[in-house]
């Protein structure tokens, strides 16, 4: 147990890691060239100052009572650090989609069907992978847990976010060293995406592949609002119409319509819970929802806010800069906290198992952009796959950086196509239902049902892939975007 002054001094002390980790980045080359955030440096920065390396060489010098055996951070700091994770990662999805309009199914497909095709089959591909990997390899020889073989898409597609957020998850089904695997393997996708989306970049370049010049390129920090409610005059009016007399900071608002989504999406889980439990969740009966965690269900009650505000004329108060900010803030909680609390012990008694599935996931994404991605895209095939398997390997801020160091402005339209497909995304993979469903369902059902069951969608995926192929050849003249 640990009190409130405890939790303020472990964020002021994160608070300080970040600081640090901007700097560093500031001073070293190497991280300015990698384009890691400075969170990640920071959480780096926490891991190396705790118990698992100052930790650890102050005890082998000087024994087991050193003042330096838990590091610089006490043990109710990083208590509250480890459970950081899954409580922020919840407020990140709730402000995924507030303050955006949302457009018809119909419309986001006819504007990004091939991007949707592309993203998807790399998602699926990478459980595919990861269930190969574990029943040919990693259970048999080393005897791994089957939910391993869920660590793949929770790391790389879903990245440190996700990988945090799903630790209780994981401690829950009885794999407590997935935890650290995920967070490690997120670490191992990121740093792999940017090196080798940067390699490849170079490589389309000299190739002919790379149809614009690469001018300029910044450090991407969230991905492009496209439908974001526009900040017209009007819009301002009413918003300082519905802030009169409140006396309240327009921040404190924000945050409260944050808190809405996450209360929304709690009552949904909380009720989806219940329903189960008193069907097919009875006694002995099948169950998946009491595992579920709260952040993919909080982006739908995000969804469901922003429409409520739409009906209620009180959208003006949704303010998407502001609530990208307070997202920002928790996401660098969310790597910082994860990264710091990282059991190296673990990966180092699970290296064999780390190795390999960092290997086959990175095989996959790069192979899969190689192969998938001139056939499935009619035109630009470079800029609009490189940016999805940036994300596939590490988080958006990745798919965008690869996509402005090859079309830095945007003249493939590869930025629409890419954002759009989020909507289709966000949802299900890469952090949403699926994701946080994966490892229940091998759990209770093991990995030959689940691999028919992600099988069948890539396959599904692939043949819509095949159906817009020659819908295209077919119609050589349609605009594409």
């Amino acid at each position: 147990m640990f009190n409130l002054s405890a939790v303020l001094f472990a964020f002021v002390l994160l608070a300080l890691l970040l600081l640090g980790g901007r700097y560093l980045k500031e001073k070293i080359r190497l991280f300015q060239r990698l384009y890691l955030p400075a969170s990640v440096v920071a959480g780096v920065l926490g891991l190396l100052l705790g118990p698992e390396v100052l930790g650890a060489i102050a005890t082998s010098l000087t024994g087991e009572d050193s003042w330096l055996a838990g590091g610089l951070f006490t043990e109710d700091i990083r208590t509250v650090w480890s459970q950081s994770p899954g409580v922020f990662i919840n407020i990140v999805f709730a402000a995924l989609f507030l303050g955006e309009t949302i457009p018809p199914p119909r419309d986001i497909w006819r504007k990004a069907a091939p991007q949707v095709v592309f993203g998807q089959t790399l998602a699926w591909g990478q459980y595919v992978v990861g269930i190969l990997a574990t029943l040919l390899v990693l259970a048999p020889l080393f005897g791994t847990n089957p939910i391993a073989a869920c660590l793949i898409e929770i790391g790389f597609e879903g990245g440190h976010g996700t990988a945090g957020g799903m630790a209780d998850t994981l401690n829950e089904l009885g794999y407590a060293d997935g935890a650290d695997l995920a967070i490690g393997l997120a670490t191992v996708g990121i740093v792999s995406g940017i090196v080798l989306g940067t390699a490849l970049a170079d490589w389309g370049r000299r190739k002919g592949h790379v149809s614009s010049v690469n001018r300029h390129v910044t450090e991407p920090d969230e991905i492009p609002d496209l439908n974001v409610i526009a900040e017209t005059p009007e819009v301002r009016r009413r918003r300082a119409r519905l802030l009169q007399n409140l006396l309240i900071d327009p921040l404190s608002i924000n945050f409260a319509i944050v808190g809405m989504a996450i209360a929304i999406g709690w009552l949904i889980l909380e009720g989806l819970k219940w329903v189960e439990s008193v069907t097919w969740g009875g006694e002995d009966g099948f169950v998946v929802l009491q595992f579920v965690p709260l952040f993919p269900v909080a982006l739908i009650g995000g969804i469901i806010t922003q429409v409520i505000l739409n009906r209620l004329g009180l959208s003006a108060l949704v303010i998407r800069p502001m609530i990208q900010n307070i997202a920002g803030v928790a996401l660098d909680v969310v790597i910082v906290a994860a990264i710091a609390s990282i059991s190296l012990r673990v990966i180092g008694g699970n290296l064999s198992v780390f190795l390999i599935l960092s290997v086959v996931g990175v095989l996959w994404n790069v192979l899969i952009f190689l192969w998938w991605a001139p056939r499935i895209f009619p035109n630009y095939w470079f800029e609009k796959g490189i940016g999805d398997m940036g994300q596939s390997m590490g988080v958006t801020a990745t798919g965008i950086l690869l996509l402005r160091m090859v079309d830095p402005d945007n003249s493939t339209g590869a930025f629409e196509g890419f954002a759009y497909k989020q909507l289709f995304f966000e949802p299900i993979v890469g952090g949403g239902l699926f994701t946080a469903a994966s490892p229940v369902l091998v759990s209770q059902f093991g990995l030959l049902p689940v691999l028919a069951l992600t099988g069948g969608l890539l396959a599904f995926w692939l043949l819509v892939g095949y159906f817009l192929i020659r819908q295209s050849r077919h119609r050589p003249s349609a605009t594409q975007v």
